[in-house]
């Protein structure tokens, strides 16, 4: 069994930050505020639409020739915005006859056997002449598996054979986790009045960004778009932003 592998990102973006600089442009705007809660469940559908669009992006390179250095370097970015997000975790079995992968599985890679043997993948179609030949018949030796994407009421599941295999610690799977739900934790303070509400950030009970600081601009930008603000100069954002973390130093000190 295979221990979680986690990589961190360790030039993630600031949860505070980017909640204290949409307080100050929606102050700014005169377009009223937004409560720890409101900003939590918005920012977190923005991650996940910033991440997801990494594939896109990443498909939408690989359909293009590879002419220059410029094209490699995009590729490069968009490949390291997502690694951070490669994992292997456990999976789990069902009496049913499959395994589940982790409950955050964005997208499988590969599916290992007893931490040496990968899997080889193949479709159901497939599977009735692959067991008809002795050949090509799969063993523990040589196993496969069958994945099914998971629906909006089932989640994804992966047939493994032969079916002699039903150990869940023997099956670990390399895949791409989706991000973690963000989240501003905070202490309410009894009748207090902040600019920002009657809450202090609390860092211990907090979910940071965990895309990349270069996406800062366009995670509030985003954010900012949800509550019916377009904000056509990034160098608004930039500056408010460099403001609220001016604040919050100042605070500290």
């Amino acid at each position: 069994m295979l221990p979680n592998i986690i990589i961190k990102n360790k030039m993630a973006i600031n949860v505070d930050t980017v909640y204290k600089t949409v307080l100050l442009i929606l102050n700014k705007e005169q377009r009223g505020y937004v409560t720890p809660n409101e900003f939590n469940k918005i920012s977190t559908q923005v991650q996940l639409e910033i991440f997801e669009k990494y594939f896109e992006d990443l498909n939408q390179q690989l359909r293009v020739p590879q002419v220059d250095s410029e094209y490699a370097d995009r590729q490069k970015n968009i490949d390291n915005n997502i690694s951070i997000f490669k994992t292997i975790g456990d999976s789990t079995y069902n009496a049913a006859g499959y395994f589940l992968p982790p409950s955050d599985t964005h997208r499988i890679g590969t599916v290992i056997y007893k931490d040496e043997k990968e899997l080889q993948r193949v479709q159901r179609n497939e599977l009735l002449n692959i067991n008809l030949s002795p050949l090509t018949k799969p063993t523990t030796t040589y196993p496969i598996y069958v994945y099914e994407d998971g629906t909006t009421t089932n989640p994804p599941r992966i047939y493994v054979y032969p079916k002699t295999i039903t150990t869940a610690s023997e099956i670990t799977v390399s895949y791409i986790r989706k991000p973690a739900n963000v989240v501003w934790g905070y202490q309410q303070l009894g009748g207090g009045t902040w600019v920002s509400g009657p809450y202090i950030y609390d860092a211990a009970t907090s979910t940071q960004f965990e895309l990349d600081s270069t996406e800062q601009t366009s995670v509030i930008t985003n954010v900012l778009l949800y509550m019916g603000i377009v904000i056509r100069d990034p160098q608004i954002v930039q500056v408010a932003a460099q403001q609220a973390q001016a604040e919050e130093v100042n605070q500290k000190s």
